[in-house]
């Protein structure tokens, strides 16, 4: 039940170029960091990456880009990274927008073992090209896959030796259900404490989800955009 690791380079030593990784986050808020540092640190290659946001230019997933370790993202809002847009307008990235919600969804489904399911969102779009559409009821709807990973990196506040996790408000965001939608899930904590410290009716992933955690270190918390009242 001890499911406790040394590091985020002891945690991610199974990790192979080509895999599929799930990085919980928004924008920079929730985001693995310590993982994705382990990830630049070892130059695992050919990623399939899949986030909301694909970071800045120096930080976050942005630090994977600039090492040409991302294969693929797959995502839906990458206007913060100028590097990103070079890399796919010169043909070294390649991208999978989706809706917001529709990724959600698709990580939700992955975890619960729905391989697909219709929703009305991107109907007559450019998102529904070559997808299967059909009618209910006399709406249309966008048949759209399940999204899984090989790893999952997630961030928590707090979490325990076994594995169960509490987010702290905001930073909630994609990391409970991409920690259900994986084969591998690692979560990088603030704060590691023991069984029982943490109230059950406040737990937001159980443990069961979890392969392994570890306490993060030198959390930054950078904010995307910084904007200021003028006095």
């Amino acid at each position: 039940m001890d499911k406790r690791i040394a590091s985020a380079d002891a945690a991610i030593a199974n990790l192979r170029d080509g895999m599929t990784v799930l990085m919980g986050g928004f924008g920079l808020c929730g985001i693995p960091e310590n993982l994705i540092a382990a990830v630049r640190r070892k130059g695992t290659k050919d990623l399939t990456v899949v986030s909301n946001n694909a970071g800045v230019d120096d930080f976050g997933i942005g630090l994977l880009l600039q090492n040409r370790q991302v294969k693929k993202m797959i995502s839906t809002y990458v206007g913060e990274n100028k590097l990103f847009e070079q890399l796919v307008l010169s043909g070294e990235l390649q991208v999978e927008l989706n809706p917001q919600g529709t990724l959600a969804e698709r990580l939700r489904a992955g975890g619960a073992g729905i391989p697909a399911f219709y929703t009305p969102t991107g109907y007559g779009t450019m998102v529904a090209e070559g997808k299967e559409t059909r009618e209910f009821d006399g709406h249309h709807y966008v048949l759209e896959r399940a999204l899984r990973g090989d790893f999952a990196f997630v961030k928590a506040w707090k979490g325990d030796r076994w594995g169960n996790l509490v987010f702290r408000k905001t930073a909630r965001n994609f990391n409970p259900m991409m920690a259900t939608a994986a084969d591998a899930v690692i979560a990088e904590v603030e704060q590691l404490v023991e069984p029982g410290q943490l109230p059950p009716d406040q737990v937001h992933t159980p443990g069961i989800f979890v392969d392994a955690i570890f306490q993060g270190t030198e959390y930054v918390k950078r904010i995307e955009r910084r904007t200021m009242r003028k006095s």
